[in-house]
């Protein structure tokens, strides 16, 4: 296991992305009601996809990057 800080150093930041990403979602659905009111709730919930799709895709390159060994 090599460069084990360099894969803290991209870890981390991942794992916040899903942390907000759970924090959004729960957020969303508390406040969907209040949300839809004001036509705010397709926002939020384009803004809980785009945020999925960095993280999965930011694991993604973690993956492949520990598995040909560069970190």
């Amino acid at each position: 296991m090599k460069n084990t800080k360099l894969r803290i150093v991209w870890i981390i930041p991942n794992v916040f992305c899903y942390l907000m990403l759970f924090g959004l979602s729960i957020w969303t659905v508390v406040n969907s009601e209040g949300l839809e009111e004001i036509n705010s709730l397709s926002l939020y919930v384009i803004l809980m996809l785009l945020l999925f799709l960095v993280s999965v895709f930011g694991s993604y390159r973690i993956w492949t990057w520990i598995k040909e060994g560069e970190i």
